[in-house]
């Protein structure tokens, strides 16, 4: 069969690609699997948590029936951010944690992904097991009686994680600044609001009423518009927008320009390296991230690895490398000192710190980093191996040659959609956009073709 997890979890449209049965048949061998090292007798654990999304409790009860069923107990903990899942699986000491959430997805999406007793995503040999009992899943164990699993509701464990948050501020007071956050009508909706709130920080919040409908809706990370003109009508210092699952953060200047991903990061490598908390002087990120960020911490004397895109390996390479601060350009930003995966709110808190210690505005900070002019296109196509065609390889050979090493160009299957991304950097934006248009002209032929 297909295989079902993608970068990031099990993701599709709720109710018709990831369907109620496919998550009661998750939770089962998810449970299973995660839970074996247990001795025999032992109770098995495990963390659901979820975002706004209208199909959560849909996925939820399935996921949960099908946890129970192999004698396992979850804990609710109901609507909570993706990192929350994470820290509140490794310091509650759980045998695992699952978020159902389809993180920058459309309302109609969803999706389940799996935490280990470590707070980290599943590496792929787990994921690959889950896959090998969902096909066997007649074979997997079925208590009966006073052993089948029961759930325990514990909505308030987010506290814990708000919290653990509050507990890591540094700075003595934030009375001065004044922010606004853009929850994206999605998980953060109370948490990043309240710990905000907590440490005396003047906030406003814009996108925070969930209905189930309107997470991610021209709002939140990756729809900053909003946030840029309240930030401006306001006379904020800067706004902060979290995504549907708020494991990423993209933030905005007080002149509503959007700071992305590479410019937090380089922002928060430089004020660890002065603090002397850069571990080995090292940042990783993946190959999206632009070359002007590479420069920057070249000048900085810090060196930059880069990894495949998601954000669990760049956990991977953090931990092999000896890295406390990696990220992707979309926002996803780890503090391995802190937390096991990227977390917009603990990044937000950061971001937040730095500004207030250095008096500096985020403009000023972000001008660190001046990005080469970089094109993303992503082609739709109904078979993600056609990079494999001839024509498409030579196509990218061409654009490649076309460059002539005044840049880079990356073309990858998207790990949650069917779209093939096609990326170019180079010194001038009209030849990253014909480099890019090459490409993805040919793509769409190839799959137009195909397609009849």
């Amino acid at each position: 069969m297909a295989k079902r997890f993608g970068t990031d979890g099990v993701r599709g449209v709720a109710n018709t690609v990831l369907t109620p049965e496919l998550a009661f048949d998750l939770g089962r061998a998810g449970a299973y699997v995660l839970a074996r090292h247990k001795a025999a007798g032992e109770k098995i654990r495990i963390l659901v948590g979820k975002d706004t999304r209208l199909s959560g409790d849909l996925l939820a009860n399935a996921l949960l029936a099908g946890i129970l069923s192999v004698g396992a107990d979850a804990y609710l903990v109901d609507v909570v951010p993706t990192p929350a899942v994470a820290w509140l699986t490794l310091h509650q000491s759980l045998e695992a944690g699952v978020m159902i959430s389809a993180s920058h997805n459309p309302a109609a999406d969803n999706g389940i992904k799996f935490f280990a007793c470590d707070g980290c995503k599943l590496p792929d040999e787990l994921e690959d097991e889950i896959e090998y009992w969902l096909d066997h899943s007649h074979q997997l164990p079925r208590p009966a009686g006073d052993q089948v699993g029961r759930v325990h509701h514990v909505f308030h464990w987010s506290e814990l994680y708000v919290d653990y948050l509050a507990n890591l501020a540094t700075v003595p007071s934030f009375h001065d600044l004044h922010v606004v956050l853009d929850c994206a009508n999605g998980a953060a909706f109370q948490v990043a609001p309240t710990l905000f709130t907590r440490l005396g920080i003047r906030t406003e919040v814009i996108n925070a009423a969930p209905n189930g409908l309107n997470i991610n809706v021209e709002c939140g990370s990756t729809h900053p518009n909003a946030l840029s003109q309240k930030v401006q009508e306001v006379g904020a210092d800067l706004g902060l927008a979290f995504d549907g699952d708020a494991d990423r953060l993209i933030a905005v200047d007080h002149e509503g320009r959007v700071v992305n991903g590479d410019a937090i990061m380089a922002i928060c490598a430089l004020a660890l390296k002065a603090e002397g908390h850069l571990t080995n002087d090292l940042l990783v990120t993946t190959v999206m991230s632009n070359l002007g960020l590479e420069k920057a911490m070249e000048a900085a004397g810090i060196r930059l690895l880069r990894t495949q895109v998601g954000d669990r390996y760049v956990l991977a390479a953090m931990q092999e490398a000896g890295a406390s601060l990696g990220g992707e350009q979309s926002g996803h930003i780890i503090f391995l000192d802190h937390a096991t995966t990227g977390d917009g709110v603990l990044t937000a808190l950061k971001l937040v710190e730095i500004v207030a210690k250095n008096g500096m505005s985020l403009a000023d900070l972000a001008a660190v980093v001046k990005p080469y002019p970089q094109v993303l296109l992503n082609v739709p196509v109904a078979n993600r191996d056609i990079l494999q065609e001839v024509a498409v390889t030579q196509a990218i050979q061409q654009a490649e040659q076309m460059m002539q090493g005044q840049g880079r160009l990356l073309v990858r299957p998207s790990g949650t959609e069917p779209v093939i991304r096609v990326m170019a950097e180079a010194a001038t934006e009209t030849l990253a956009e014909t480099a890019v248009q090459l490409v993805a002209r040919v793509i769409e032929q190839v799959n137009e073709q195909e397609g009849k």
